[in-house]
């Protein structure tokens, strides 16, 4: 790791890897598939590896993304968000040609303009009627309207009604357990509310997709046929400080991800300055955790530049590891998706070796 320019985006490959079939043995434990959500790593070669432990597919956000991750051999594709505009929906539909394609609608006008897209294609897309939980972002919000565009899915040709979508993001970074609990039920509650409205118009959903890497465990028996995780493959500093049942960082997996820095000025002994600034690390999620100078905490400097300043309520003594002029560090970033996407690739190492690197394949698909 040595050897590395910096700033660099760094995965130890085997925290990774079980990271990996440690989700898929709580899907499997819990009869719930495993979808992954591939806007983490925005990566084929990432969700080869989820597939090949188990995972059904994988989901993204964007048609772009999608794209990728079909021309990288993934045949299982759902887009989790809305996808509007003629030329983003005739690419979502010629990708149904070779994958199996589903997306998300939360209006009429929608479906209508995805019929319309698969008619031209010639191919069957399969919908899912978005269930807003609570989060007040996409989503019918109520359960009548959720029948009302399953019927109406169900009736297009071309389309294909699938089930629904239940995610609420929010309630994966709720601090404190019992906060979390208590955000995970009401939204489980509304979720068995949309099911139950569906399954009774004769509808029954053969999916229903959500729940994420901060609520999962909560969510097992909310009726969700399968899981919509995406950041537990890496982790990041913004789950860790959530909380877990003890009061400790929640870590029900490895940090696997992580900022490589160089210690590039020592202006004093109380502050060192890396070559990591705001368009190496994003800044949604907080500040980046320092792995490997205990007693100090970084701030940004700029655009270019990451201060470390020595923590005054640490002592002296548990604070004698200090910074050296070029050394390398390790930071785990406040928030992984986004800081994924600043970078155009990942260097892969294993007990401190670089072994490869792979291009962050889906970087800049935001379309």
């Amino acid at each position: 790791m040595e050897n590395l320019e910096t700033p660099a985006l760094v995965v130890d490959i085997d925290a990774a890897l079980r990271n990996i079939q440690a989700m898929a043995a709580r899907a499997k434990a819990a009869n719930i598939a495993l979808r992954p959500h591939a806007k983490t790593h925005k990566s084929p070669r990432f969700a080869r590896l989820q597939v090949e432990a188990g995972a059904v597919g994988v989901c993204c956000q964007k048609t772009g993304e999608a794209e990728i991750l079909a021309e990288g051999g993934i045949a299982d594709i759902l887009v989790t968000n809305e996808i509007v505009g003629a030329a983003k929906l005739a690419r979502l539909a010629r990708l149904a040609r070779f994958a199996r394609i589903r997306t998300v609608a939360d209006h009429p006008q929608g479906v209508d303009w995805l019929a319309d897209a698969a008619h031209a294609a010639e191919v069957e897309i399969g919908v899912l009627v978005d269930c807003d939980l609570g989060q007040k972002r996409t989503g019918v919000a109520t359960p009548a309207a959720a029948v009302a565009l399953a019927r109406k899915i169900a009736t297009t040709p071309g389309l294909r009604f699938d089930g629904l979508q239940a995610y609420h993001g929010g309630v994966q970074h709720v601090h404190g357990f019992a906060a979390r609990k208590a955000a995970a039920d009401a939204a489980n509650a509304t979720l068995g509310a949309y099911i139950a409205a569906v399954t009774g118009a004769g509808l029954a959903p053969a999916i229903v997709s959500g729940a994420g890497t901060g609520s999962f465990a909560l969510q097992a028996d909310a009726g969700y046929t399968e899981w919509q995780c995406g950041s537990y493959i890496f982790m990041d500093k913004q789950y860790a400080d959530i909380g877990d049942e003890a009061g400790a960082p929640y870590r029900p997996f490895e940090q696997a991800l992580f900022v490589l820095a160089t210690v590039m000025s020592l202006p004093t002994p109380m502050r060192a300055v890396l070559d990591a600034g705001y368009k190496s690390l994003s800044v949604d999620g907080g500040m980046p955790a320092v792995v490997d100078m205990p007693g100090w905490k970084f701030r940004f400097g700029g655009d270019e530049h990451g201060v470390l300043e020595r923590d005054p309520s640490v002592a002296d003594a548990d604070a004698a590891i200090a910074p050296r002029l070029g050394e390398k560090l390790r930071l785990v970033p406040g928030h992984g998706d986004t800081t994924i996407h600043l970078h155009e690739s990942y260097e892969l190492f294993r007990d401190g070796r670089a072994i490869g690197s792979w291009p962050v394949a889906a970087r800049g698909k935001i379309k």
